[in-house]
């Protein structure tokens, strides 16, 4: 199974440090058209592109630019996401480390679009390692006339900035990370206003992942048109994955939207190890959902695995098999966001910890259909009332893993003996 190198295909070629490396394979081309069209213009060539965003729900990216456009402000920001703090996620590490003129191009044609002259990259805490390259990129574009004052001889001045994070996964949030630049506490705001009206420092603000920000510049270089021509037509382009697990071929994938997950596991990746068999697959990431081996024949794009209660998010497939209890991994998964809920607001701070309370209780033996009446009643409530995504993103892997693998969850409740989870929390008692 072939993959369809467009974000990647130059990582691991050019030196990720040297612009003019990136410039000689044709880098580059969708900034100099770029600087060239009033902001409208560019907008608009991003909008019929239909491109979406990877890292989240997939809104549309043009949208997301036109509101920062048409809100008046003598000053306007472009913020690049690279917090990748979901679990087993490596997609956006890949593109900033080997061919971060991407991010950097994608950056300056947004700012260019909505009249911004300061761009931000908001940089994962624990990768520290691949700030020097992106600050040596940064250099290497200034020097060459494509990042600083009077971008490529046009009158466009445009900085970029790099600020870490301290590995906090709600900084993933836009208000939160917007938060954490200003040297505040990393905490979601009350919305509205909402970002493209009132964002970084108060200004209107574009914000979107590594990998969204990538697409801009080729779209640029090569139309609105050539884009459509990959993916599906309500997700069309490529889209990074990354495949952990129980799988022979782990390791990131670039194909169109819409390839079936069948394929990529078993055609692309190999399936699991021989002797045996495929349990579950998680999709999306630690905040995806769970679904087992008779529901993997389905396309990935946005809109479907919406419409089937999950989302494509980051694009991270974790492949499970027998050898593993279904109750133990959801356990270890509401850990997760447990421990990285921020405690702002009572349904997620209290939500994630009670949530995980009696996960743990089903998996030790001492719940009971009680206990899942309980999940029920209080994913409900988080999903109602949690002030970001992250108290609603942790009760998907829960509801859903209790929907398609309910017998085992019973299992546990009526103390059957469970050897995969022996050891690892108790005895089932």
């Amino acid at each position: 199974m072939q993959e369809l190198k467009v974000l990647t295909e130059f990582c691991g070629v050019i030196n990720p440090k040297d612009a003019k490396d990136y410039i000689n394979v044709g880098g580059f081309e969708g900034l100099k058209k770029a600087v060239k069209m009033d902001g409208q213009e560019i907008i608009d060539v991003i909008s019929d592109s239909g491109l979406r965003g990877r890292g989240g729900a997939g809104f549309p990216t043009g949208r997301k630019i036109q509101f920062a456009y048409n809100t008046d402000s003598d000053i306007k920001y472009i913020v690049c996401n690279a917090d990748e703090g979901e679990p087993g996620t490596n997609k956006d590490r890949v593109l900033l480390s080997e061919n971060p003129f991407l991010i950097i191009e994608g950056m300056a044609i947004m700012g260019k679009a909505i009249g911004s002259n300061c761009g931000y990259i908001y940089l994962r805490g624990e990768y520290s390692y691949i700030r020097e390259i992106l600050q040596a990129a940064i250099d290497s574009c200034v020097a060459n006339n494509l990042l600083g004052k009077n971008i490529l001889d046009s009158g466009f001045d445009f900085e970029i900035r790099i600020s870490s994070g301290a590995g906090a996964y709600v900084c993933g949030e836009e208000t939160a990370l917007f938060e954490s630049i200003e040297g505040k506490r990393g905490e979601p705001r009350f919305r509205p206003p909402f970002p493209g009206v009132s964002g970084l420092f108060g200004k209107p603000t574009v914000l979107n992942n590594v990998e969204t920000i990538a697409n801009i510049g080729l779209i640029l270089k090569h139309g609105a048109d050539w884009f459509k021509g990959m993916g599906t037509e309500g997700s069309p382009g490529t889209k990074l994955f990354t495949v952990i697990g129980n799988i022979k071929h782990r390791g990131i994938y670039e194909f169109p939207m819409g390839i079936n997950l069948k394929d990529l596991i078993f055609n692309c990746c190999g399936g699991v190890e021989d002797g045996h068999q495929l349990l579950a697959v998680q999709a999306g990431g630690a905040s995806g959902p769970f679904i087992n081996a008779e529901q993997i024949d389905m396309p990935l794009d946005i809109d479907y695995v919406s419409s089937s209660g999950g989302r494509l998010g980051c694009g991270t497939i974790m492949v499970i098999d027998e050898t593993n209890c279904i109750v133990d991994i959801v356990a270890n998964n509401a850990y997760f966001f447990k421990g990285e809920s921020c405690g702002k607001c009572t349904p997620c701070r209290e939500g994630t910890t009670r949530l995980y309370n009696f996960i743990e209780d089903i998996s030790q033996g001492r719940g009971s259909l009680e206990t899942l009446r309980k999940i029920d009643d209080l994913t409900e409530t988080m999903n109602a009332a949690s002030l970001c995504g992250l108290g609603r993103s942790a009760t998907v892997p829960v509801t859903s893993a209790i929907r398609n693998f309910r017998g085992e969850f019973i299992k546990h409740i009526d103390k059957d003996y469970c050897p995969k989870c022996q050891g690892k929390r108790g005895d089932i008692a």
